[in-house]
């Protein structure tokens, strides 16, 4: 039983080890960053599809919507101390991606409220909030 399950493991983690593909200059790149250490932000769906690598977005030039999965951890208030873990799903909606052009989108929760922002490559806000927002308790 146990090897079976160690194949499974490395399987999976071989795969989070593998290099990223090449940047291809017809589309745009899409970084995913988040600034507080501990926390996942992964790539979900493009344009309505689920993507198999969730660790960044390569798009063609103009209009995608952009859905990411976002994992934080979020005090519970009243009596337990414990954090509890939050999974969210924010929607970023742009229309202006342009062909090798890199972007970062960073999330983050303060007030425990999930925000996402989409940057170009000067660092200037392109989008500040999410088009819509579906979190998991």
């Amino acid at each position: 039983m146990r090897q079976p399950m160690m194949l499974i493991a490395l399987t999976v983690l071989g795969g989070c080890a593998s290099p990223l593909p090449p940047v291809d200059p017809k589309q745009a790149w899409v970084d995913l960053y988040t600034i507080t250490p501990g926390r996942l932000l992964m790539a979900d769906r493009l344009d309505g599809e689920r993507l198999e690598d969730g660790r960044y977005f390569q798009v063609t030039p103009g209009r995608h919507e952009l859905v990411v999965r976002f994992d934080y951890e979020m005090n519970s208030g009243g009596f337990s101390l414990d954090p509890t873990d939050r999974t969210c799903y924010l929607t970023v909606r742009f229309d202006r991606f342009d062909a090798g052009q890199r972007y970062r989108l960073e999330a983050r929760a303060p007030a425990m409220q999930p925000r996402v922002y989409l940057y170009d490559a000067q660092r200037r806000v392109l989008v500040d909030e999410p088009s819509r927002v579906f979190c998991i308790p």
